[in-house]
């Protein structure tokens, strides 16, 4: 893919309820590892966040992981990753994952991937970066987010343009496709 090296994904620390959320991480694992992505994540084993590691490193992918020291120290650090960066706070965190990464995708997940989704979204609205942001809708799971994205729009709290940055589908290959000619809008923050 044209200028994408390395995607990072947001993804849980559970593997939620069913079977489709960690089938769907797999999935991009597999897709980023196909694609020759390195795949950026919060290195740890658990939840959607490992199933997604591990299915890139089988299919000979490159993974990367930054994990805080205190989550290593909890034994959630996976050991088999490309890379392991081991930050102090969680802000080094997220601001390793950005540098390290192109584009930006978040897959089902709790409070800490809605945390990291917003903040990366925020700073492409801020103009702090011009890489993609995109939602692997599975099962229809980000569909009140998407809602209320479109609501904060008619509400004047969030501009069309700043909404669509956030590229949402259910398809991963769909998202990285308009990735490889993601152009970020020209438009301020405030007018």
């Amino acid at each position: 893919m044209a200028g994408l090296r390395a995607v990072c994904v947001f993804c849980g620390s559970a593997k939620g309820t069913g079977t489709h959320y960690a089938e769907r991480a797999a999935a991009v694992g597999r897709l980023l590892a196909e694609r020759e992505l390195t795949l950026v994540y919060g290195g740890a084993h658990v939840g959607t966040m490992g199933v997604l590691a591990d299915a890139t490193l089988a299919a000979g992918g490159e993974v990367v992981g930054v994990i805080p020291r205190h989550l290593q120290d909890a034994e959630v650090a996976h050991t088999g990753l490309t890379k392991l960066h081991v930050v102090e706070t969680m802000h080094e965190r997220k601001a390793m994952m950005a540098d390290l990464s192109d584009a930006f995708l978040a897959l089902p997940g709790g409070a800490g991937t809605l945390e990291e989704l917003f903040e990366v979204w925020t700073w492409a609205q801020l103009g702090l970066h011009g890489k993609p942001v995109g939602l692997v809708d599975t099962a229809g799971y980000f569909g009140q987010l998407v809602a209320f994205a479109d609501h904060m729009v008619d509400e004047g709290f969030l501009r069309p343009q700043h909404r669509e940055m956030l590229a949402v589908h259910p398809d991963p290959a769909v998202l990285l496709e308009r990735f490889a000619s993601y152009v970020p809008p020209a438009v301020p923050k405030w007018a």
